[in-house]
């Protein structure tokens, strides 16, 4: 299965966190599984470094270069999904996870998040 991970769940993967479920722990750690992050998740966290916030403590390079050294396919924004992102329902108003959303519609690959929120956009996302 092709799944594309949400920017908190990189995070927490990258930082080993106990915050990370086991039901995710277990999607991650399956070889069978073939893991994706989006470049919109890069941006999320180089905006969200630039406001100090705590949450997002980590330098966009080095989690790219973590993410891919393990293993990590990186997933272009591309035109198709921009526009994309303009047939979702207004569940959400963050426009990175409208961003990651709109991509797995296109990509048909599962979205991994812990929002609930996200969870609700009828697209191919899984709640972890």
């Amino acid at each position: 299965m092709r799944l594309l991970l949400d920017t908190h769940l990189l995070l927490w993967v990258i930082s080993q966190s106990r915050r990370l479920s086991s039901q995710a722990r277990d999607l991650i750690g399956d070889l069978d599984n073939e893991l994706w992050f989006s470049v919109a998740s890069l941006w999320e966290v180089a905006i969200k470094q630039g406001q100090v916030r705590d949450d997002f403590r980590v330098d966009p390079r080095l989690l790219r270069r973590n993410l891919l050294n393990n293993g990590y396919n990186e997933l272009a924004v591309a035109g198709e999904h921009a526009v994309a992102t303009r047939e979702l329902p207004r569940l959400h108003k963050d426009p990175f996870d409208r961003m990651l959303v709109a991509q797995s519609v296109v990509e048909e690959i599962t979205l991994l998040t812990t929002d609930p929120l996200v969870a609700q956009y009828p697209a191919p996302v899984r709640r972890v």
